[in-house]
């Protein structure tokens, strides 16, 4: 273990698996203690107990990451079991692809409660549990905030929000000394990527990458732990794409 995130108490959303678990568990390697915040409580459980039985510090919290109440509740479990939280990384979704002529109302509902509210509530649990200190947030975007994708337009709406929210509450909380940041991941094959995305859409997205390959979670974390760390501590407003070169590609 190193200690680049020692001290940091980092709320993780989606944290029961991929790239959320990937993070919790990278910034647990780092010296933080990290809330490991998922739906399900198995998952919760499983990544929390992994995480702990590797020497570091973690607590499985089970929370709808749309659910305000379940949220705060969940961040004040973190802080009084570690102390003041110092970071929030907003990685909970829920996605499904389809034309827009096909989209259902609890489905765009669903998207936007999880995607968008839910990166709202992260925010605000931080606020109302974090003590006079640096502090920072990490957002998840997408490629398809910068490129026009067919077929996504509710998981376009969702992460060209999150996009903007990134920019405006680096504005917004700079003076309280709050850095906010969003990481762009490329293609890479999570199990909740995997139940939309077929070998076919995959071997498309290797293609379409200058780096003619697929990206790992670990990748993932890795960019999401920076922007968390010290060495980040000028950067904010900033979407950090660790996309193999995808967009650049596409843009």
């Amino acid at each position: 273990m190193s200690g680049e995130l020692a001290g940091q108490v980092v709320l993780v959303t989606g944290a029961g698996r991929g790239i959320g678990a990937a993070a919790a568990t990278l910034i647990a390697k780092r010296g933080g203690a990290v809330g490991v915040l998922d739906i399900s409580a198995e998952l919760a459980e499983a990544t929390a107990a992994a995480i702990t039985a590797d020497g570091g510090k973690a607590l499985a919290l089970v929370a709808d990451a749309s659910d305000r109440d379940a949220v705060f509740a969940a961040a004040a479990e973190l802080r009084a079991a570690f102390g003041p939280l110092t970071g929030v990384v907003n990685d909970a979704i829920w996605i499904r692809y389809e034309p827009i002529a096909d989209v259902a109302e609890e489905t765009l509902d669903r998207m936007l409660a999880v995607g968008v509210k839910g990166a709202f509530w992260g925010v605000q649990a931080l606020l109302a549990n974090r003590e006079d200190r640096p502090a920072a947030v990490v957002n998840l975007a997408s490629p398809v905030a910068d490129l026009g994708t067919a077929g996504t337009a509710s998981y376009t709406a969702v992460k060209g929000a999150i996009a903007a929210l990134t920019r405006q509450l680096a504005v917004e909380l700079g003076a309280q000394g709050i850095r906010v940041n969003a990481v762009t991941p490329g293609a890479v094959p999570t199990p909740g990527a995997r139940s939309i995305v077929d070998e076919a859409g995959y071997a498309k997205r290797r293609a379409q990458t200058p780096l003619g390959r697929l990206g790992a979670e670990a990748e993932i974390a890795a960019g999401i732990a920076f922007l968390l760390g010290p060495d980040a501590s000028f950067i904010t407003g900033e979407i950090l794409h660790v996309d193999g070169g995808i967009t650049a590609k596409s843009l």
